[in-house]
C-alpha cells in the first residue's frame, strides 16, 4: 500500500514525538508495535514508521484509493493542533489554488459527474454509503469527515441541453494549515476514485472490482 511513498516521510515521522504526533492529529499510539492508529473516512489505518508500512485494521469497506496513504502520512507529519473553522472553500480558495490546480493538477471531479450521468438518487445512495452527510448545497450535496480535523464536502449538479452534470469538491478553510497544495491534490483524486468505486459496496465480495488488500496490524 505504501509504495507511492518516499521511505525519508517514513523516516522523518519515526524521528518525531508520537505524543506530539498524537496531540496534533488525533491519532492514538501503540508502544508494543510501533504503530500509529488513525481514523481515516471511518476506517482504522495502523502506520508504522520503522517497518515501512501503512495497513488497514479494519474491513476497509471503503476500498479508498492508494493516494490515501500519501494524504494519510503527510496529515501524520504536518497537521497542527487547530479546530475545524466550518467554512467551505474550494481548491481555488488556497493560498496559490489559482495557478497549482490547474492542468496536471486539476481536481479530476468529472469522474463523479461521469459515473453518475444526472442520477442523483444513485449520487445520493453512494454518499450515503461512504457515511455522507447530507448538505442543503448544489441539486444534492454530502459533507465527509475523512479525519477529525479534514472535512470534505462534495457538491454534484444535474446537467442539462446547456450544461452537463457537474461535481465539486469543497473543503474546510483550515486544510491549508496542515496540507501543501499537492497532498491536497491526492487527497482529492482518492476522493473522486473512492467515490466513483463505491459501487463495489453493493456488489457480492466476488464481484467487486480489484478490491484493494486490507490486512490487521499485529
Amino acid at each position: 500500500m505504501a509504495d507511492v511513498i518516499d521511505t525519508i516521510h517514513f523516516q522523518e515521522l519515526s524521528k518525531q514525538d508520537p505524543k506530539d504526533v498524537c496531540r496534533r492529529a488525533s491519532c492514538t499510539y501503540d508502544d508494543m508495535n510501533e504503530c500509529y492508529i488513525l481514523s481515516v473516512w471511518g476506517n482504522e489505518y495502523g502506520i508504522s514508521p520503522n517497518q515501512l508500512k501503512i495497513n488497514c485494521m479494519s474491513n476497509n469497506t471503503l476500498n479508498l484509493h492508494d493516494y490515501f496513504d500519501l494524504f494519510i502520512i503527510h496529515y501524520l507529519l504536518k497537521s497542527k493542533e487547530i479546530k475545524i473553522c466550518n467554512e467551505w472553500i474550494s481548491e481555488k480558495d488556497i493560498p496559490g489554488g489559482t495557478t497549482f490546480f490547474r492542468g496536471p493538477h486539476e481536481i479530476p471531479t468529472n469522474l463523479i459527474s461521469l459515473q453518475f450521468n444526472n442520477n442523483i438518487n444513485e449520487f445520493k445512495e453512494r454518499c450515503e454509503q461512504l457515511h455522507g452527510i447530507p448538505l442543503n448545497m448544489a441539486d444534492a450535496a454530502y459533507s465527509f469527515k475523512i479525519t477529525s480535523q479534514i472535512p470534505v464536502a462534495v457538491l454534484y449538479w444535474r446537467g442539462d441541453d446547456d450544461f452537463p452534470a457537474e461535481a465539486k469538491i469543497l473543503y474546510d478553510r483550515t486544510i491549508a494549515e496542515h496540507l501543501a497544495s499537492d497532498i491536497i491534490y491526492a487527497l482529492a483524486v482518492g476522493i473522486c476514485e473512492s467515490l466513483r468505486k463505491a459501487s463495489c459496496l453493493t456488489k457480492p465480495l466476488n464481484a467487486a472490482v480489484k478490491q484493494k488488500s486490507c490486512k490487521r496490524y499485529g
